[in-house]
């Protein structure tokens, strides 16, 4: 059996599907996987185990033997720890094939294969009965079936499931409850992850105004969930408008309804300002008292100074459809709508209570303006930084003229128009803008691909001017944006011979770093709360090893503070003024580390030079202090290569004091190869 795999191809700028191995999929799967991450979760796992023991206790004391069924089993965790703890019988259901066969290996090495059965199947396929896969219903129910935003993943109609078929009536349930908790906000900077602000360009003629169009602006956007560690968000870059509330609970010992529905709540507004923004997180009661509780409360809410690092919950971020202006003291409504798999929010201002309830309406959000479909919300954020656009307007003044042909190749770019704007006689574009700026006439949208292009798109006449940020929706590493080369390189017989190109090159920079937290997706466990999981840490290595040990993978490390141990180096160039060359570009050499600290890993980024001495950067801005704090472009993911031995230098006459690369741009693929030795 084959498996067809979507992959960008940078030479293309398309998604393509590739035929791979049966076995890819899965490697894919766990080489990504956050396993690891919940493994080295040690809050989560420590009052998981005490939940567990504290319900096995419960069973026992009313003189029942306590039958645990385990869904989403995983690595089977939660079932050995049910079974440590005096469990007489435990069901562990798995899905995901390659880590059913972990958990029995798991399960056997840490000795409880009579105590514990996993089931390969999805937990509403699992029969009950004399010849089923359970020999009866259980007492305690035990799962890790959540997400960031608590029910994205199916939590509610497993459960309700589980109620139903697998479970006795009056059950223990570990967790027995989750709270979702709310915070209205105002904050500019995530705001700008939602709408497009208004883009002022001084023109010969004037100031101009690029504005979005009104079906944009009253546009409710997608009702995806917007998941970040709001721990890395400085205070200064939101406002709070409300106490924090509870939003809603769902008690898991007792059935449990996924049909979509609605909650609601009272707020009053603590300060004035503009409400943008719910923030919203979950906590656990691991037991009925809520004395053992594992909460995702950001930094401003919880006052314990021990935080938990993990990246497999996080908070939310909702955008309310548009933005409500509110006053101390005044009284607004929030509401909850939810379905089985998302949530999404609405605000409004105190009325009648029957009036409000008319109002409710449970149908999720459909984005009508198209742009939150082709722009994700980092993208917003890029549009909206007003110091990136201004480079780019300084460099279109240097390079148009009045009888400038312009030719613009970027996905959703608001390049033609500033060109446009400054004066450029003709605009081509390679999609609402135009109209509410009234430029339909002005710039032509050519549905071609670069090389399909004819002279009969270009009105018979050459480019002069070929411009790009460069952005593309299908790039997912820094250089995937390269394709603006490849597509420069196939309208090569449409420019003239004095051709201007904006951006004239680009170049790839690396650095090592070492990493706060983000190590621990990657790295072994060993042992999990006294428990074997070396079989989970070779899974991860092979699938590692499969294909993705010589890739790296992208993150948005404004996110996930690291440490700079060499100074930022420049790697590769590539000059876009020329055609990509036929053969590959290789280089070698060295990086010396500058401070001491454990080498986790390079980062990568890419730097556009638009003319000679203006450039836009993608990834490190500054190394902010003397202990080599890093501070990040917000708007783009840099590409982490993380080395599979840690090196660990403790002062900088240990060994070793460089770390050498060897890089290779593969000109046919569009891929880069790349290999560390410390």
């Amino acid at each position: 059996m084959k498996t067809f795999c979507g992959r960008a191809n940078p030479t293309t700028g398309a998604l393509e599907w590739l035929e791979e191995d049966e076995d890819y999929d899965y490697h894919q799967e766990i080489a990504r996987s956050r396993y690891a991450d919940m493994l080295h979760d040690k809050d989560r796992n420590t009052k998981y185990y005490q939940g567990i023991r504290a319900a096995v206790s419960r069973v026992k004391e009313r003189g029942e033997k306590a039958i645990v069924l385990d869904i989403g089993t995983g690595t089977g965790l939660l079932s050995m720890m049910a079974a440590s703890a005096g469990a007489d019988f435990c069901y562990a259901v798995e899905v995901f094939r390659p880590m059913a066969n972990a958990a029995v290996k798991i399960v056997e090495k840490n000795g409880f294969h009579d105590k514990i059965k996993v089931i390969n199947k999805h937990s509403t396929e699992v029969t009950v009965g004399p010849d089923g896969d359970m020999q009866c219903r259980a007492n305690i129910l035990v799962t890790e079936l959540f997400d960031t935003e608590l029910i994205g993943e199916g939590a509610l109609p497993t459960y309700e499931h589980a109620h139903k078929y697998l479970v006795q009536e009056g059950c223990e349930a570990v967790p027995h409850r989750a709270t979702v908790y709310v915070q209205l906000v105002e904050s500019q900077r995530m705001w700008s992850w939602n709408k497009l602000f208004p883009v002022r360009v001084e023109a010969e003629d004037g100031e101009k105004v690029i504005v979005s169009p009104s079906e944009m602006e009253n546009c409710p956007g997608v009702p995806s969930v917007c998941d970040i560690q709001l721990n890395q968000m400085p205070s200064s870059d939101f406002s709070i408008l409300s106490d924090v509330v509870t939003m809603f609970s769902v008690d898991f010992s007792k059935p449990v309804k996924s049909a979509s529905t609605y909650y609601r709540v009272q707020l009053e507004a603590v300060k004035s300002g503009k409400a943008q923004i719910v923030l919203s997180w979950w906590d656990i009661d691991m037991d009925p008292s809520g004395m053992i509780n594992c909460t995702m409360a950001p930094y401003w809410v919880k006052s314990t100074s021990a935080f938990q690092w993990r990246d497999h919950w996080m908070q939310c971020v909702y955008f309310l459809p548009k933005e409500e202006p509110v006053l101390q003291g005044e009284k607004v409504h929030l509401t909850a709508c939810r379905d089985e798999y998302s949530v999404w929010y609405n605000l409004q201002k105190a009325r009648g209570e029957e009036e409000n309830k008319a109002d409710v309406r449970i149908e999720s959000p459909v984005c009508r303006c198209q742009a939150h479909l082709l722009w994700n919300r980092p993208r917003f954020g890029e549009l909206n930084d007003q110091n990136r656009t201004r480079q780019y307007i300084k460099s279109l003044m240097k390079v148009l003229k009045t009888d400038s042909v312009c030719l613009c190749i970027s996905d959703g770019s608001l390049l033609p128009v500033l060109a446009h704007y400054l004066g450029a006689k003709q605009v081509q574009y390679f999609i609402l803008f135009f109209k509410a700026n009234n430029l339909e006439d002005k710039i032509k949208i050519i549905e071609a691909r670069p090389e399909l292009l004819m002279s009969s798109h270009l009105e018979d006449k050459k480019i002069s001017v070929l411009v790009g940020e460069p952005y593309f929706t299908t790039s997912l590493l820094p250089w995937h944006n390269l394709y603006f080369w490849y597509a420069r390189t196939a309208v090569t017989s449409h420019l003239t011979s004095s051709v201007t190109v904006l951006p004239q090159s680009a170049s790839l920079h690396m650095m090592i770093v070492e990493f706060q937290d983000l190590w621990r997706i990657r790295s072994p466990c060993g042992t999990c709360e006294g428990f074997d999981v070396q079989t989970m840490d070779d899974m991860i290595k092979n699938s590692l090893n499969f294909r993705e040990s010589k890739e790296a993978e992208p993150h948005p490390l404004w996110e996930y503070p690291c440490k700079s141990l060499s100074d930022p180096q420049e790697v590769l160039t590539f000059d876009f003024r020329k055609s990509v060359p036929q053969h590959c570009l290789s280089t070698e050499g060295s990086v010396n580390l500058v401070r001491k600290g454990k080498s986790h890993g390079a980062v990568l980024w890419m730097e556009y030079h638009l003319v000679a001495d203006i450039s836009v950067n993608t990834g490190l801005m500054q190394i902010s202090n003397e202990k080599g704090n890093c501070e990040w472009n917000p708007h783009c993911k840099q590409a982490v290569y993380f080395f599979s031995s840690v090196i660990e230098s403790e002062t900088l006459t240990d060994l070793p004091t460089a770390v050498t690369y060897a890089m290779n741009f593969n000109t046919k693929t569009g891929e880069i190869a790349m290999n560390f030795k410390l």
